[in-house]
């Protein structure tokens, strides 16, 4: 029983990671109706600014979430600006061309970053990445407890803006009609570039609160761009609440996997989960959700 409440902890925890990357992906996909496939790619740009600041400047992590999330908003803001909202114009036979941009952007990030840092493994060692504390038998990782609560408080912070403000109103309009949020004036490619950014923001944090327990190289960017779009599908597309249940079922699913069946079926379980939900529930936990 100890096991099984220690792996629902530690899935748990690495869920509420999960669902702050899948966040950034369904808030991308919702109003812009693309899978953005260099998601990933843009966490571990993030991941790597953390690691410098760190590793030269001293910069806790944590601290380093103020720059690392406005760095990777400009960057995501950019992209969108520059690379994707031309090909709205444009007409052509294949309509996924900008899903098909965001694959030549991870991979110029990824280049870029080996071409900087070599393909070589690095890690980030502060004095709490191995701290851990207890309640009862159970054990709780310390930088997971703390990154599973600040992404919490950025989820809530998220959902707040979307709800509250004029422009996370003006996000969810053109996410439900961006003609008819046109019509009302709206400026729809002004709040596609926001959008990019505040998802490129949001993955960042995660890769941020992430390094201090994972390694680091130039390619991690593509498991957790798959790891995204598993949460986006798990969720229901364009849905927040659904990419939050998604993310914690992937992460305890991954858990649980790695727990009773071996480390090396991890990946395993969220893919076997990912293709019973294509068959058996296509529109995802969006059709358990509202939002």
């Amino acid at each position: 029983m100890d096991v099984l409440l220690q792996t629902l902890v530690a899935g748990l925890l690495k869920g509420g990671l999960y669902a702050l990357i899948g966040i950034g992906m369904t808030l991308i996909m919702g109003v812009m109706g693309i899978i953005n496939l260099a998601h990933g790619q843009m966490m571990m740009v993030a991941m790597y600014l953390t690691f410098v600041l760190f590793t030269f400047l001293g910069l806790d992590p944590y601290f380093s979430l103020l720059l690392t999330m406005p760095a990777l908003f400009l960057l995501g803001a950019a992209v969108q600006r520059w690379a994707l909202n031309p090909l709205l114009k444009v007409e052509s036979l294949l309509p996924q061309n900008q899903v098909l941009m965001t694959v030549g952007i991870g991979m110029v990030l990824t280049e870029i970053m080996r071409f900087i840092f070599t393909s070589n493994y690095q890690s980030l060692k502060t004095g709490y990445s191995d701290a851990t504390f207890f309640l009862g038998k159970i054990s709780f990782s310390v930088p997971l407890t703390i990154a599973f609560l600040v992404a919490c408080l950025f989820t809530s912070l998220m959902f707040w803006f979307l709800l509250k403000t004029d422009l996370g109103r003006s996000i969810r309009a053109v996410a439900q009609d961006a003609e008819a949020a046109q019509l009302m004036g709206v400026n729809a490619e002004r709040i596609r570039t926001i959008t990019m950014g505040l998802g490129a923001a949001l993955v960042a944090a995660a890769g941020t609160l992430l390094l201090p327990v994972y390694y680091l190289f130039p390619d991690i960017g593509k498991p957790f761009t798959t790891k995204a779009f598993i949460i986006t599908i798990l969720g229901g597309l364009g849905s927040t609440v659904g990419a939050i249940l998604g993310g914690v079922t992937l992460g305890l699913a991954e858990a649980l996997g790695s727990t009773f069946l071996g480390m090396q079926y991890e990946d395993l379980v969220g893919l076997v989960i990912f293709i019973l939900v294509l068959l058996f529930l296509p529109g995802g936990f969006k059709r358990l959700t509202k939002v």
